[in-house]
């Protein structure tokens, strides 16, 4: 009896080494084919890279100016008795932007009043009385001289009563003058005067810019300048805003160019809305030159960042191989760049952010 137990004993704990084998044996093998599968595809978009004649392009530094710049000026001369604008203060058109004291004028405007009333009561009696004469004269019952006499005092009340008004007129213009207001709307960019001081006529008050709309000016040099023309569109881009481009328009290729560096002044006009391009800022201007190239396109979605490198990941037996690139220059929704690329090859555009070099991808419409 003890022999059959001891046998019995022993093929159980066969029977729990091999269980426990099998065990580390599968174990073993599911995680190397979760290694071998490795992650599942990601999906993403793909877009053709196409060859095409497109338009050479030249990037320059410009600065950005406001399109209009004015010193408003006083008309009239006075006090500062009120200066609600300070620098940096965005006004619209119209608002103060200072009020000169006018009790002086004021003053003066009344005493011409009172004596323009004194005329007209003077002109009314003048004229009543040139009325009885010339009764009188029509039945011969005055002499012709004093009749003339009422005539022409008549004539005399008149004109005075119209350098009166003149008077009048003049003053009540110098009086609305005291107040000087916004000529157009735009950003105090620097005072001029200050509460209490006294400003000649033709007197600086503040100087305003206008940035709704910015002019860009650039130094183009002179092989360049004979490839660019007026009214072509150009991309602007403002690092310090945004990392996108502003669409401008090429308005003047001024005609005088500087001898010493054979460059010729270009100006651009740029729309700013929300105002936040300064003036002074530095811009990236991009022209479009008359000569053509032919380039590799690919849509700018396509385009990653990797530190100061750029590369696109090509899709090549579902897995995504990254391409270093080199930027030749934007058309619209497009990029031409240099790389080893060939026509039909297809670039991921949407999903590239975060692949890997090898990463397995599977293309969605």
């Amino acid at each position: 009896m003890r022999k059959v137990h001891f046998k019995s004993s022993c093929f159980q704990y066969l029977l729990i080494f091999i269980a426990v084998g099998f065990i580390a044996i599968s174990i073993s093998h599911a995680k190397n084919s979760s290694k071998n599968q490795g992650p599942p595809p990601v999906p993403v978009r793909v877009a053709t890279v196409e060859k095409k004649m497109v338009s050479d392009q030249i990037s320059l530094i410009g600065t950005t100016e406001a399109m209009a710049k004015s010193t408003v000026a006083a008309e009239v001369s006075g006090i500062v008795e009120y200066f609600p604008a300070k620098e940096g203060d965005f006004v619209n058109k119209g608002e103060p932007l200072v009020s000169l004291g006018s009790t002086g004028l004021e003053l003066h405007l009344k005493g011409l009043i009172a004596a323009r009333e004194k005329i007209k009561a003077n002109l009314q009696h003048a004229e009543n009385e040139l009325k009885r004469l010339s009764r009188l004269k029509d039945s011969n019952s005055v002499a012709d001289t004093k009749y003339d006499d009422a005539f022409f005092t008549h004539q005399a009340l008149l004109q005075e009563l119209l350098v009166k008004k003149a008077e009048i007129e003049q003053l009540d213009y110098e009086i609305k003058q005291k107040k000087v207001f916004a000529p157009f709307s735009g950003f105090v960019a620097k005072e001029h005067a200050q509460l209490g001081e006294w400003v000649s006529a033709g007197g600086a008050v503040v100087t305003l810019l206008d940035l709704s709309q910015i002019k860009v000016t650039v130094d183009v040099p002179e092989r360049y300048s004979v490839l660019i023309f007026p009214k072509k569109q150009v991309n602007v881009l403002v690092k310090s805003i945004s990392r996108d481009h502003f669409s401008g328009k090429i308005y003047a290729i001024l005609p005088q160019g500087d001898p010493d560096s054979r460059t010729f002044p270009v100006r651009i006009n740029l729309p700013n809305p929300g105002l936040k391009i300064k003036s002074g800022m530095e811009a990236m201007v991009t022209f479009y030159l008359s000569t053509k190239i032919n380039a590799i396109l690919l849509p700018k979605d396509a385009i990653v960042t990797a530190g100061t490198n750029k590369l696109v990941f090509l899709v090549a037996d579902g897995k995504a191989v990254p391409v270093s690139v080199k930027i030749l220059g934007y058309y619209d929704g497009n990029v031409a760049v240099e790389g080893n690329l060939k026509p039909g090859a297809k670039v991921v555009i949407r999903g590239n952010e975060r692949l890997r070099p090898g990463q397995a991808v599977i293309v969605s419409k």
